[in-house]
């Protein structure tokens, strides 16, 4: 057993008001029916550096499903281990039973590798159902920054990790041996260098040098969850100077070789810093930095995008902004005498990241309107018809982020705020709605009856 170092309440700045109202709402029921409840993680980290926190995570000694007793508004999710999200709206606190460290081969599903091997494949984590003590818990964490917890109960900062030290320090500091838990998790090398790119930390020696030495396990890591991460670090203010740290250490050579290859283009770092221009202008991200925003900003400056023309002469329906799909492949079923349609594949990769092609294709469209956003010799009738366009709006943001024009955008802005807040809405559906618009059922459409079979054949009984 470790003794913590405790911060009382007169020795730290957080405040209970800086807390989300709902994740006091949690942490309070929790604590009341006799269960530890703990703020914990980045946004205990955050809240100490006087940043606003992204999302408040709960942990506690409840087990998931007493937790969903106590809450109404609580759903179960997770296979590897189960975490309650107690839901108020659209929003989710999450609230994690404290778990400990557990060795391969151990787990609540007992893994097929031996425990007393070193490879990097026996020590990646596969279950990790077993539950422990607030200590344990800490101790299973990645870095000393993120294992800190506020107590409900005492208004108190627990810290089992030095974590308090190394905030003042401003250093990013692995919870063990670095080696072993960039193998039992390789996601954790890219989180430590966005981490100390965002916060203005440094890299701990023994972290930096694992990092040198695990970098190629990055790559057997799940797509889905590093084109995520991909674009949380476009959308946290700080892509530039992260990128340019996972260019630094290595880590895109492995997933995105294209980008570490891109990291001597100069056009790189020019589109990202004026993507980090634009993001600070918001406290938090805000919903006009869409995927296909962030994915032109990587892509369109190394010229990754597949070849096609941009330019727009004519106010045509949207489908005419990208290639029309070629017919789906039919492949047979196994067993059965029947046929499939076969799964789309991606439209574009980066590196192993495939691309959606929804996100690839919205890319074309915005960039497609560019030309005529920039076009103030239109008519106000073809601005209005421009702005019911589906991708204008994202095309405007794509415009103000890499435009480089504020005249014409403070003249889109203007003209806008001059037709009111209905502007961007479409007319009323029927008739007279624009092209690509979608139409109410049964506005200005003939209804057809329903013809029964055999009615054609059908005489009344007496007729010839």
């Amino acid at each position: 057993m470790t003794e913590p170092v405790i911060l009382p309440r007169a020795e730290h700045t957080i405040s209970r008001k800086e807390l989300d109202p709902d994740a006091l709402k949690v942490l309070y029921r929790l604590n009341e029916s006799g269960y530890t409840a703990y703020l914990v993680g980045g946004s205990v980290r955050d809240l100490l550096l006087r940043r606003r926190p992204k999302d408040f995570d709960i942990g506690t000694s409840a087990h998931p499903y007493q937790i969903k007793k106590l809450f109404r508004n609580c759903w179960i999710i997770g296979r590897r281990f189960r975490l309650a999200h107690v839901r108020f709206g659209t929003k989710a606190i999450e609230v994690a039973t404290f778990r400990k460290n557990i060795l391969p081969g151990t787990e609540s599903e007992p893994a097929t590798a031996p425990a007393d091997t070193d490879s990097a494949a026996d020590l990646l984590i596969k279950h990790d159902n077993t539950f422990g003590t607030p200590e344990e818990d800490a101790f299973r964490r990645d870095f000393t920054i993120n294992a800190l917890f506020y107590d409900i109960a005492t208004f108190g900062i627990i810290d089992y990790v030095g974590g308090l030290q190394d905030l003042k320090d401003g250093l990013i500091r692995s919870i063990g041996d670095p080696n072993d838990r960039f193998q039992e998790d390789p996601v954790r090398m890219m989180r430590a260098i966005v981490m100390a790119s965002r916060l203005d930390f440094r890299l701990d020696a023994p972290v930096a040098k694992a990092i040198a030495t695990h970098r190629k396990l990055i790559a057997t890591s799940s797509t889905a969850r590093l084109i995520e991460e991909y674009y949380k670090v476009l959308r946290s203010g700080a892509a530039e100077k992260t990128f340019r740290a996972l260019a630094e250490h290595r880590l895109l050579e492995p997933i995105t070789p294209e980008l570490q290859r891109g990291a001597k283009n100069l056009a790189l770092w020019e589109a990202l810093a004026e993507l980090d221009t634009y993001r600070h202008k918001f406290e938090s991200a805000p919903a006009t930095l869409t995927n296909s925003i962030l994915l032109g900003t990587l892509l369109i400056p190394l010229g990754l995008m597949p070849k096609k023309d941009f330019a727009v002469d004519s106010d045509e329906d949207d489908a005419d902004d990208v290639e029309p799909e070629s017919p789906p492949e039919l492949v047979p079923v196994k067993g059965r005498a029947k046929w499939k349609r076969a799964p789309k594949e991606p439209i574009l990769k980066i590196g192993a990241l495939p691309i959606g092609r929804k996100d690839t294709e919205r890319l074309r469209q915005v960039l497609s309107l560019q030309g005529r956003i920039g076009d103030l010799e239109m008519s106000p009738r073809a601005k209005r018809a421009l702005m019911h366009r589906g991708p204008f709006e994202e095309a405007l943001t794509w415009f103000e982020v890499h435009g480089g024009e504020p005249a014409v955008l403070e003249h889109w802005k203007g003209f806008i705020e001059a037709l009111g807040p209905e502007a961007l809405r479409p007319p009323a559906d029927g008739p007279g709605a624009p092209d690509g618009e979608a139409r109410r059922p049964g506005v200005g459409r003939r209804r057809r009856g329903r013809r029964r079979r055999g009615r054609r054949d059908f005489k009344p009984p007496g007729e010839a």
